[in-house]
């Protein structure tokens, strides 16, 4: 067994304890058990293996040969168990620090809002920091309306979330480090413009690219346009977001690490359509990602789909898409190993990450089975790397949506090619609107086409008999079935004989 491969079960090892603990409450002493267990093989098996090598380092009989093999299987196998045991306690560790002791008094105190205030309609939250206290989430009024940097004194009742029968708040807001809550308190602004100055600048920038796109666009494709574009969400109608659930496309409307991951593989097969040299084009979608990730108020949530979106550019830069799911399952262990809660709570990490592995283990089935089709300006590539994604998301876009969209193959082959389009129209079109408003308008009437299709798109397909079917509730059980049984046919087609990497080499 290679040692990358040892590296591979581990991180595995690892992930697969923040996962049992976060969907499973199971006695601790039975942890202590498998710790102990992992301990024993270690110290039984291991000692034999360094004997056995340095003893019959040149013996080539084979019952010899089996029996290091076996008493090496013995110490990964412990290694394994411990650090399950690991991200057991990990998980643990950060649930406790969720549960703050009760404090369910009004008291007055200062804090600074530290990200941009999420508007909804009928209230806007405020996530502001005190230095006692730590970070606050804050439910007020829709007006006055506050900005980042603000500084703020708060008179209310500060509270706990609340664990509701079927969704734990209060760890679903752990994950962005915040454990207090207050609703409609007084607020009185003391000063302004005390948060980092750059990130201040930056919100300011996206706040008029953001005006520009109101101005030159007419509703419902200026709420659309924000809601790609900038993952703005408030302007989009109910009615529209749920014919978006309906035919699986609520993903576009958010800035996702699944819809990242796609942009940047579209780009990298248009840009290889076009003629771009590998290399060319890698470096085309990376300074385009990191120019999105600061336009959008670089979030956690979009720099570690950037991360992940990277990793999976620069396998293909190297031609190792093959193996780079052990990048990427690494990277993903530095981010839980960092933040656990990430893997129950956020959508957005979960997508991003079987986005990825998706690419990276179907896309060269899809091609292989594919490579006498045509491939016009790169088309092909994109529609298998869509379709790829799509099997690498499905039953997680069920347990997070509770539907499962039937239509939504044939809906995201439909619109998801004609994002990056968009993105980049949108880059331009809120640019030009900066210098010349006039010109911009003119700029927007292509975008407007573009949008409406997408719209005329999500209106037919959402009313198809049958185009989805609403779960009550999903249970987890169903996601590792779904990817074991996946898990296993792509291990059957593969053991038959090697596959391309995908796309294009040149």
């Amino acid at each position: 067994m290679t040692k990358s491969k040892i590296f591979l079960y581990l991180c595995l090892s690892f992930i697969s304890g923040i996962f049992l603990d976060s969907l499973i409450k199971i006695p601790q002493l039975f942890w202590l058990g498998i710790l102990i267990s992992g301990l024993i093989l270690i110290s039984v098996w291991w000692p034999r293996t360094l004997y056995e090598q340095k003893t019959f380092a040149r013996e080539n009989d084979p019952q010899k040969v089996r029996g290091k093999k076996r008493n090496k299987k013995a110490v990964i196998l412990g290694f394994c168990l411990i650090v399950l045991v690991g991200g057991v306690f990990r998980h643990n560790y950060s649930n406790i620090m969720a549960r703050p002791a009760e404090n369910n008094k009004e008291i007055i105190f200062k804090g600074i809002v530290i990200k941009e205030p999420e508007i909804r309609s009928d209230k806007i939250n405020l996530t502001i920091k005190n230095k006692e206290i730590g970070k606050i989430l804050i439910a007020a009024e829709l007006y006055p309306q506050y900005e980042y940097g603000d500084e703020l004194e708060i008179k209310g009742e500060l509270k706990i979330p609340i664990i509701f029968e079927d969704f734990n708040y209060q760890e679903y807001l752990a994950k962005d480090g915040i454990y207090r809550v207050t609703y409609y308190p007084e607020i009185k602004l003391t000063s302004k413009n005390q948060g980092n100055i750059v990130y201040q600048s930056i919100l300011r920038f996206k706040n008029k690219l953001r005006e520009n796109i109101y101005q030159t666009l007419p509703s419902p494709q200026n709420a659309i346009l924000g809601a790609i574009f900038l993952g703005d969400q408030q302007k989009v109608s109910g009615e529209l977001k749920e014919k978006f659930n309906i035919t699986g496309t609520q993903h576009i409307m958010a800035i996702s690490g699944m819809n990242m991951v796609i942009i940047a593989e579209i780009l990298l097969f248009l840009g290889l359509g076009f003629g771009l040299w590998r290399g060319q084009a890698f470096y085309f979608v990376l300074i385009f990602l990191f120019l999105y990730i600061i336009i959008v108020g670089a979030p956690a949530s979009a720099i570690r789909a950037g991360i992940m979106s990277g990793l999976l550019l620069l396998a293909q830069k190297i031609g190792r898409l093959n193996s780079a799911h052990r990048a990427v399952i690494f990277a993903g262990v530095i981010m839980l190993a960092i933040n656990p809660l990430l893997l129950k709570f956020d959508a957005g990490f979960q997508l991003s990450f079987m986005a990825v592995l998706g690419i990276i283990f179907l896309k060269p089935i899809l091609d292989k089975r594919t490579e006498t089709w045509p491939n016009p300006l790169g088309l092909k590539d994109v529609l298998t790397m869509t379709f790829a994604a799509q099997l690498g998301v499905l039953p997680l876009l069920i347990f997070n949506f509770g539907q499962l969209s039937l239509i939504s193959p044939l809906a995201n082959l439909l619109i998801v090619p004609f994002l990056p389009i968009i993105m980049l129209s949108g880059l331009v079109l809120s640019l030009v609107g900066l210098v010349w408003l006039s010109l911009a308008k003119i700029i927007a009437w292509p975008i407007w086409l573009l949008l409406t299709y997408i719209i005329k798109i999500t209106d037919w397909l959402s009313l198809v008999p049958l185009a989805a079917y609403k779960f009550n509730k999903v249970s987890w059980l169903i996601l590792v079935g779904y990817y074991l049984v996946l898990a296993i046919i792509v291990r059957r087609i593969t053991s038959r004989g090697p596959t391309p990497i995908g796309g294009r080499t040149s």
